[in-house]
């Protein structure tokens, strides 16, 4: 379970309610028209009893949670015991186009969500955390369009049928409407029944409706009958369960610029530290090919490396 517990005391995360956020994830942006125009960010939620919702949040409303986090746990504004350091959240930007600044957000926002979910558990209780990644009935009733950014890499589908006995078959039902982008992705309707097929990735499915099969997100649909162990792993297959259980057991970190390991979950870790390297730089000469970064692996299950002091 890729979650973020590796940077917290596990029986104190083990303590925690089902319902408390622990990933969060910018699935796409949606421009939103009235009295001005604006674009607000459709995040995928996963929580710690391991259910998924969307929730649409708009910049200023990022601003607002961590200004109020800064009043409350900030060393200066609030010395004493119950301190720590915050994310980084990017900074306000008054002009320029509107949808290409949400865009250029995206991974620094994924980011400050990352590891605002790493804090200490006694911070994740925390209503003000609580309330910004908590599905509102408003949230609940919007309808999602295609989540460009959780489409998985490859596009293979399958070509099997489903099996004969269709009571017993894994099994999903369309709760929204979903047009594919491409032949390999199966179009829904609101109350159509997949038939499952594989899942592709942590985030899509494939199945078959109405004598057609392909790829389509999970958020659009409710399980009704899981698919088992055996065919929910991604592409690869039981050759390379032994290779995946072993890269498992490691995990790939680089070193920040305050000398702190950070674990690279996904590719917006990596995106962050060349980031962060370009902004850091360095006054030391460095031959062409070598890069200004320190990339470290160690045990999975080795919480000892890290700086969990705040």
């Amino acid at each position: 379970m890729s979650l973020p517990q590796q940077l917290r005391d596990e029986s104190d995360f083990d303590q925690l309610p089902d319902n408390i956020p622990v990933t969060a994830t910018i699935a796409d942006i949606e421009e939103k028209k009235g009295f001005i125009v604006y674009y607000r960010f459709v995040i995928e939620v996963k929580t710690k009893g391991n259910s998924k919702y969307l929730i649409y949040r708009r910049y200023r409303q990022f601003f607002t949670l961590h200004q109020s986090l800064e009043l409350k746990y900030s060393a200066e504004a609030q010395p004493g015991y119950y301190t720590c350091q915050l994310p980084t959240l990017p900074g306000k930007v008054f002009m320029g186009n509107k949808k290409e600044i949400a865009e250029s957000r995206i991974p620094e926002l994924n980011n400050y969500m990352k590891r605002l979910l790493c804090l200490p558990t006694w911070v994740l209780l925390d209503d003000l955390i609580r309330m910004f990644f908590y599905q509102t009935e408003l949230d609940s009733q919007q309808v999602p369009r295609a989540l460009r950014r959780l489409r998985p890499p490859t596009r293979k589908v399958k070509t099997v049928k489903p099996k004969a006995d269709l009571l017993s078959a894994p099994r999903a039902e369309a709760v929204f409407d979903f047009s594919g982008s491409g032949r390999l992705e199966l179009s829904l309707k609101a109350g159509d029944v997949i038939f499952l097929l594989r899942r592709v990735n942590a985030d899509w499915l494939e199945g078959t409706v109405r004598d057609k099969t392909g790829i389509f997100p999970e958020s659009f649909v409710n399980i009704i009958k899981p698919l088992p162990e055996s065919d929910s792993d991604e592409e690869g297959g039981a050759s390379k369960s032994g290779n995946r259980a072993q890269m498992e057991d490691i995990a790939l970190n680089y070193r920040d610029p305050e000398g702190d390991l950070i674990r690279i979950l996904d590719d917006e870790d990596i995106a962050f530290m060349v980031q962060e390297s370009k902004q850091t730089g360095s006054k030391v000469k460095r031959p062409v090919n070598q890069f200004p970064w320190e990339l470290l692996v160690t045990h999975a299950k080795d919480l000892t490396v890290y700086n969990t002091e705040y």
